[in-house]
């Protein structure tokens, strides 16, 4: 790291600070009761956090040209981040004009990802990086696609997915460290916290939804 500029050395240093807070307070939130304070509390934090680690991610990929695969990571959490917090804001299957300008653009980020380290070569395995593409196009579009579910029938349907994107987020950006600290044993690093996040989404949304079946049988 001393064979960077002092600005690359402070950029890389926000990254990892904001990252590393990012997994601390996820953890925090998920651990505690939802809907208290310290779980609103720690959401938010996590998501000033994440805007910290995407524009760091962004200036140090286009700017001092660091590793591009973190970006599509970064990318992928940052859209996940964002989507699980504004369905809990809004509640329903209405489509809202941040919401859409937001995943025009992360579409677009993603297209012109694609085309830019296709151009300049990849430095890391192409699967991985077409694969965490994949996965972000797949959420954005499943998002459009919510729209066209009534609104009768959407219910209690925003709660599982907040769980799934914020667990999703930060699996991501567990994979994004994991794969850095850990570049001998690539690519298990990166796609093993995915999978990790996985059952630990499907466990919370079984659980949430056992519970609300049974809060709905009382009535």
């Amino acid at each position: 790291m001393s064979d960077y500029s002092l600005p690359h050395q402070i950029n890389i240093l926000l990254h990892i600070i904001s990252g590393s807070l990012a997994l601390i307070l996820a953890i925090i939130a998920m651990s505690s009761q939802k809907g208290k304070r310290i779980h609103k509390k720690s959401g938010v934090i996590f998501l000033i956090c994440m805007s910290i680690v995407i524009i760091t991610g962004v200036i140090g990929v286009f700017v001092f040209k660091a590793n591009g695969f973190l970006l599509s990571l970064t990318l992928l959490s940052g859209y996940q981040a964002f989507s699980g917090y504004r369905i809990l804001s809004n509640k329903s299957s209405i489509p809202k004009p941040l919401d859409i300008v937001i995943a025009i653009l992360t579409l677009l980020s993603g297209v012109y990802y694609i085309l830019y380290f296709k151009s300049i070569g990849f430095f890391w395995e192409p699967g991985l990086i077409y694969g965490t593409i994949g996965a972000l196009f797949a959420i954005v579009i499943y998002d459009f696609l919510r729209y066209l579910i009534p609104r009768n029938k959407f219910k209690n349907r925003w709660l599982y997915e907040h769980i799934y994107k914020m667990i999703a987020a930060f699996t991501a950006l567990l994979a994004a460290f994991f794969g850095t600290v850990f570049p001998q044993y690539h690519p298990y690093s990166q796609f093993l916290p995915s999978l990790f996040g996985t059952v630990l989404a499907i466990i919370f949304i079984l659980y949430y939804w056992s519970k609300n079946k049974t809060k709905n049988r009382r009535f």
